[in-house]
């Protein structure tokens, strides 16, 4: 695991998955804080704690919790307050939080259903959660396996988990749409390779040249600005912003 938090904390910054995944994630984020910056945060599986530390932080308190102990030491940088744990079982009181994230974590955890009424537990009335999960089956690659992928979602599948956790859907929408071609080539060539090969590694996370990573991040950063009036068809993410019900104990 160790090597793969190398590549990711080198991808995080410059790579154009990343940039776009924030370019979605943080406008969602910036309109949940509505001119707030003193909520509680919490997230889960916090891994690096980038996002900790460049989109959450703005916006008030943040806690975060990781199973892998390399992934905490690096998040801790800046003394923020984190804990080992997973999401099944979150180490935090019921109603703390008025914002809960989970990044790329739910489709690992063994049993999603409990995560997410765990997410649902831990947010106040009124709260909201910020997901973002693997979307669609046949998008499954050498990155599902090296990083322990056990299922991927649609719309529906993510709608279900957040009604069973007594959580209202504010949006659910697909993520990188445009670069789905490009990615299921990838990733069908993945498939092929496997006759003869066992992936070691992430590919995924190298960042390409230069010029090419920069025209990638502004296809997927545009693709983001115009998600927010026309909704993505498909893709290969999903983002999922849910709300607690104020009337909920």
């Amino acid at each position: 695991m160790g090597d793969l938090l190398e590549l990711t904390a080198a991808a995080e910054p410059r790579h154009f998955w990343f940039q776009g995944f924030r370019a979605y994630a943080g406008p969602a984020i910036r309109r949940i804080a509505d001119g707030r910056r003193d909520l509680h945060i919490l997230d889960c599986g916090c891994g690096t704690g980038y996002n900790l530390r460049t989109m959450l932080a703005p916006y008030g308190r943040t806690f975060g919790f990781d199973l892998d102990v390399d992934a905490m030491r690096r998040a801790r940088v800046g003394g923020r307050p984190l804990v080992r744990a997973n999401m099944e079982q979150i180490p935090f009181a019921s109603g703390t939080f008025d914002l809960a994230t989970s990044f790329d974590v739910l489709q690992s955890v063994h049993d999603d259903r409990r995560a997410v009424r765990e997410v649902a537990r831990v947010l106040k009335p009124g709260g909201h959660a910020v997901l973002n999960v693997t979307a669609l089956d046949f998008m499954r690659g050498d990155h599902s396996d090296v990083w322990g992928e056990l299922r991927r979602y649609t719309p529906a599948r993510i709608a279900a988990l957040l009604e069973q956790a007594g959580l209202e859907p504010v949006r659910i929408a697909f993520l990188f749409a445009s670069l789905l071609p490009l990615m299921l080539a990838v990733r069908m060539a993945q498939r092929v390779q496997r006759l003869w090969r066992v992936p070691r590694g992430d590919d995924d996370l190298t960042v390409p040249p230069a010029p090419i990573n920069a025209f990638l991040t502004a296809i997927v950063t545009g693709e983001a600005a115009l998600a927010r009036s026309v909704p993505m068809p498909f893709g290969s993410s999903l983002m999922v912003v849910a709300r607690k019900p104020r009337s909920a104990r």
